[in-house]
């Protein structure tokens, strides 16, 4: 049965033996106020020790051996880090993806309108968990996750993907320049922009976008539960929804996977 803290989990990824994920949502966590409830976003104002019990509750959901979901420090890039044990105390590494073949490791990364990837390669039991949101996205981070998979053992071929909640094109209303900037980039990319009847900004279809990214990649197979973080408020944080309303701070939710 899954878990009330997640998202529907994925079928291609939850039926593969020896590999735990979960894309978990805002919901059965400890924090209160604009966090509640799962916030487990270290880098929020909410109380440290209301995430950490929150990350150590994903922690058990997922069957992990320690109570903690090692992520990275994210900073919108194309660097994926391969990692073979836990972080020292209160020094994430800097990187947009984090790569495992390490059992019992969870890793994960943090989202509120970014588009979350899990992937794994349950022959090669390595596993992986990418931030993507539009600049890494642009940038290449999803490749470069898959290229640090393969350096330690995996297979495109085998790999699984998924992609998870992160905000949808009607809410994600963006300036000319960004458009000029992807289609600047790539040509290709103005299918994945739209300006609604009587609308007069471009939306950007940032799910789109990605899972149009990994079908160039030769993956085993590509799946989705890209429900929009914005339109969804009693299930996920969203940056652009809390910016909206001039609130002071926003929660992170969390997406994690493990080789069991």
């Amino acid at each position: 049965m899954p878990s009330p803290l997640m998202a529907d989990n994925l079928a291609d990824i939850a039926d593969l033996a020896g590999i735990q994920h979960g894309f978990f949502t805002r919901q059965g966590g400890v924090s209160e106020g604009i966090y509640a409830s799962l916030n487990c976003g270290l880098g929020s104002r909410d109380t440290p020790q209301a995430v950490i019990a929150n990350r150590a509750r994903v922690a058990l959901d997922l069957g992990a051996p320690e109570p903690t979901v090692h992520t990275p420090y994210q900073i919108h890039s194309a660097d994926a880090l391969v990692v073979d044990g836990p972080f020292p105390a209160g020094q994430p590494p800097r990187a947009d993806a984090l790569v495992t073949r390490t059992p019992g490791l969870a890793i994960g990364i943090l989202t509120a309108d970014c588009g979350p990837v899990l992937f794994a390669d349950p022959q090669a039991r390595v596993v992986a968990a990418a931030h993507a949101g539009w600049r890494g996205a642009m940038e290449g981070i999803l490749e470069a996750t898959i290229v640090a998979m393969e350096s330690l053992g995996a297979r495109r071929s085998r790999i699984h993907s998924a992609l998870g909640p992160c905000i949808g094109q009607p809410n994600y209303e963006v300036g000319e320049e960004f458009q000029d900037r992807f289609i600047a980039h790539n040509s290709s990319y103005a299918c994945f922009f739209r300006t609604p009847p009587n609308g007069t900004r471009p939306h950007f279809d940032l799910p789109g976008f990605i899972l149009s990214d990994l079908a160039t990649r030769g993956l085993a197979s590509i799946a989705s539960e890209a429900r929009c973080t914005y339109a969804n408020e009693s299930n996920f944080f969203s940056y652009r929804r809390s910016t909206h309303r001039s609130e002071a701070d926003y929660g992170r939710e969390i997406s994690a996977i493990l080789v069991a």
